[in-house]
């Protein structure tokens, strides 16, 4: 396969053929987030794309099962050519092929209409991973993520009713020690208002190269430490409403790992938190990555 720089997946498409329909993120902003920075963003030639779909057909010979499509944010694509390269995977990889998904900022998805989205779910796109990072405005003001707590609502409630299912992304600790209440139970609220399939926590780390660590190094942020990590994401726990949305806190970059199906398993989380908390039995620092 032909890949431009690093490229970056979500855990649970760690047996997916990874094919890169954009160069970078369209909009690169996030104050704590490296990824994309020595990329500049484009939509690759659809060509070129084909070309890396007879690739993976010629090397996966027992056939490809699931398909992300790459980098930041694939979704920003115009729809008839995102149509055109989902049926093209459907085309050459045939009945093997289960699943196609890719990230999507909250405001691609708001620019596409009700059918644009229909018609996406209707070619196979299976799945749109969101980073919300958090629920509360301040916070993402602040991170400069480019959407509020509740335009990122109202695009998982746009993507659930075209029938794609919907992976949120949010992060311990961004809030840092002065906005750790506010980003728990803000984003409990934007959970249990807009009631993603899955929810999933990662932990800051904070990045060389981000305006994140230049506001670290100036003073204006404190992180927290592991219990105050915990204790958030506690609080968080208690706070959310959402049943049947399947929660993972699994990432590398965790403290501690944590799964299970809200409202179901809430207490067993919070049980494990607590006996966590007590033993401070936190994964080393050194075994911590993004």
């Amino acid at each position: 396969m032909r890949y431009e720089g690093a490229v970056y997946r979500p855990p649970s498409e760690a047996g997916s053929l990874i094919v890169q329909l954009t160069i970078g993120c369209a909009r690169n902003t996030c104050t704590f987030c490296s990824m994309y920075k020595e990329k500049k963003f484009r939509v690759r030639d659809l060509d070129e794309v084909i070309e890396d779909f007879y690739i993976a057909k010629r090397y996966y010979t027992f056939g490809v099962r699931r398909l992300f499509l790459a980098d930041g944010d694939a979704l920003v694509v115009k729809t008839e050519d995102l149509l055109y390269i989902l049926n093209k995977a459907n085309e050459l990889f045939g009945e093997t092929l289960e699943r196609i998904t890719m990230y999507g900022a909250p405001k691609d998805v708001l620019l596409k209409s009700d059918e644009e989205l229909k018609a996406l779910k209707d070619a196979g796109l299976y799945m749109v991973y969101i980073g919300a990072e958090s629920g509360d405005d301040e916070v993402l003001k602040e991170v400069k993520k480019g959407a509020t707590a509740e335009e990122i609502s109202e695009a998982v409630k746009k993507l659930k009713k075209a029938g794609i299912l919907v992976s949120m992304t949010l992060i311990s600790g961004l809030g840092g020690r002065k906005r750790k209440v506010e980003h728990a139970l803000n984003s409990a609220r934007l959970v249990t208002e807009s009631k993603p399939d899955y929810v999933g926590f990662l932990t800051l780390m904070v990045e060389e190269g981000t305006e994140m660590l230049d506001k670290l190094r100036r003073g204006e942020m404190e992180l927290l430490t592991p219990p105050e990590v915990l204790n958030e994401l506690k609080m968080f726990i208690e706070n959310v409403d959402s049943e049947g949305t399947v929660f993972r806190s699994n990432h590398a970059s965790n403290y501690l790992s944590l799964g299970g199906t809200f409202n179901r398993d809430k207490e067993e989380l919070l049980e494990i938190i607590n006996r966590t908390i007590e033993k401070r039995n936190y994964k080393p620092e050194y075994w911590r990555g993004l």
